[in-house]
């Protein structure tokens, strides 16, 4: 069953209200309902990283021994909220620095801007950034004059930007969350595609569709995220774009009706002790889920949740290490006192255990052991 965006929403904030936190005793804890005030929201696990500009689907890289952080750009625009995500109108890029996690953050200012992009008109969701050969390159999806979403690339001379787009977008490219992994190789990959408002569910074998959306049956196999190797300028695919599989335990495809655990949005891959993990939002249901494969082609098999649901309706994030610590970059609407389409970025600890699982992080306080102090 499909539920509406205000249905979801409505949902989630009474899911938060009776869900709390388990103490040792295995007792639950009421948690307060988010209200539209900041004087009625329960306590986080961490302050935004930015409070003078909403941020959000925060990317973090280390370049130059530095944290890079490239998100998206919330501001209140004045349109409706829909299950399209029109709302979500962003229209400009900063990138942010830090030393270290917990110390100063500098805003870079403005890189890039939707009256930069020859082919953009509008709606610059979430983007990532790659380093090459010393340039640097900042992935992006908007829509074209046809209010279709592509991928484009910009390109600058250091981390920070600014950053100058190419004139078309990549070609053979759609959908919406570029995701660009450096493997120990030195092959990239962008890992790619959302559904809903990011127009997954129109693409077939690479191919539009059409307008009319077409999702298969909740008891077939869910849609699939999409990858393709970059070519050697960072500027092209290499390769016609693949369908990862998402399997379980059993082997057997996420299918479509399996909300808790199927692709949505929001793909982003790491490694560590050789596996590749494949790490990304379920949408609706609003968890960070994540697989685990061999190859960055996939398969991977499903494991676990990294982090439970945030407050807003969009759970996006990015996984770094630095220093030898690893992190989870994310965001939520607690500055915005709840608002789904200002959101702020966050940090936490992110923990592997010896078994190469992960720890599932609460962005609550009262849920978090992965507090991670501004």
């Amino acid at each position: 069953m499909k539920f509406s965006y205000f249905q979801k929403s409505a949902l989630l904030i009474l899911a938060i209200s009776i869900w709390g936190c388990k103490n040792g005793n295995n007792q639950e804890e009421k948690v307060e309902a988010p209200e539209a005030s900041t004087d009625t929201l329960p306590e986080f696990a961490s302050e935004p990283l930015v409070k003078d500009n909403y941020t959000a689907d925060p990317s973090a890289h280390v370049f130059e021994g530095k944290i890079y952080v490239y998100p998206s750009h919330d501001w209140d625009s004045g349109i409706p909220e829909d299950d399209t995500g029109a709302h979500f109108n962003m229209k400009d890029y900063h990138v942010y620095s830090m030393d270290s996690v917990g110390g100063e953050v500098t805003d870079h200012g403005k890189v890039l801007d939707v009256e930069d992009v020859p082919w953009a008109s509008r709606q610059m969701w979430a983007p990532d950034a790659a380093e090459k050969d010393g340039k640097y390159y900042l992935y992006f999806p908007a829509k074209d004059p046809n209010d279709i979403f592509k991928i484009g690339v910009a390109v600058g001379d250091s981390p920070a930007g600014p950053f100058t787009p190419e004139k078309e977008p990549i070609a053979g490219s759609y959908s919406i969350d570029p995701a660009v992994y450096k493997d120990s190789d030195n092959s990239y990959y962008m890992y790619f595609g959302g559904i809903w408002g990011g127009q997954l569910q129109d693409y077939r074998n690479n191919e539009y569709q059409g307008e009319e959306d077409v999702y298969p049956a909740d008891d077939e196999p869910a849609l699939s995220p999409m990858v393709a190797k970059m070519s050697d300028d960072m500027l092209n695919f290499a390769e016609d774009p693949k369908e990862i599989k998402l399997l379980d335990a059993d082997g057997n495809p996420l299918l479509t009706g399996d909300n808790e655990r199927r692709f949505f949005e929001a793909a982003w891959v790491h490694k560590y002790n050789d596996k590749y993990y494949f790490s990304y939002s379920t949408g609706d249901t609003h968890n960070i889920a994540y697989a685990t494969g061999d190859s960055p082609y996939g398969p991977f098999t499903y494991q676990g949740v990294i982090l439970e649901p945030v407050l807003g309706w969009t759970n996006h994030h990015s996984i770094v290490e630095h220093n030898g610590q690893w992190y989870l970059f994310y965001h939520d609407s607690s500055l915005s006192g709840g608002k789904t389409y200002l959101r702020s970025m966050k940090v936490a600890k992110l923990t592997h255990n010896e078994d190469g699982s992960i720890e599932t992080i609460s962005s609550f306080a009262n849920g978090s052991d992965n507090i991670v102090e501004n």
